[in-house]
């Protein structure tokens, strides 16, 4: 890859590729998850009790592809979906206690995955690249709230 490749193209291309190295490696184990259901186990995980729109944003999906995880998950008992006690149309979404065990491997997995990846960089460069990467993805985010201009 050139060194003059712009920033956004490296960032994206990057994740793309982090991305599929870990469904690769999901798709090597028992789990018996999809990708994206084991992404929806974590994101759920990371956001308890969010309604389901919200947690398709979160996961950068449409609404409809997460209710197919979400579906499946549901069918495996690890996962309940409740009416949203501020809204009775919309559903949140939770793990049961019957997920941790399952999760515990995924995080696990994509952690050994990360951690080989990631060998050849110092602690404190790596402290330092998600330092960088949360303070852009908090700029973004607050970007993206109503009444601020792009």
């Amino acid at each position: 890859m050139p060194d003059n490749i712009p920033f956004g193209f490296a960032l994206i291309d990057a994740a793309r590729l982090l991305r599929a190295r870990f469904d690769h490696a999901l798709a090597g184990t028992d789990l018996d998850l999809t990708p994206g259901e084991a992404r929806a186990l974590v994101y759920a995980s990371h956001y308890p009790g969010a309604r389901t729109a919200a947690l398709a944003a979160y996961m950068g999906v449409e609404p409809m592809t997460l209710i197919g995880f979400l579906d499946r998950l549901e069918a495996h008992g690890l996962i309940v979906r409740e009416p949203d006690p501020a809204d009775r149309r919309a559903r949140t979404v939770r793990l049961t206690p019957q997920a941790e065990p399952l999760l515990a491997r995924v995080v696990a997995l994509f952690t050994a995955t990360r951690a080989a990846l990631l060998n050849d960089f110092t602690v404190k460069e790596q402290d330092a690249f998600k330092a960088m990467l949360l303070r852009l993805r908090a700029r973004l985010l607050d970007e993206t709230r109503p009444g601020k201009a792009p």
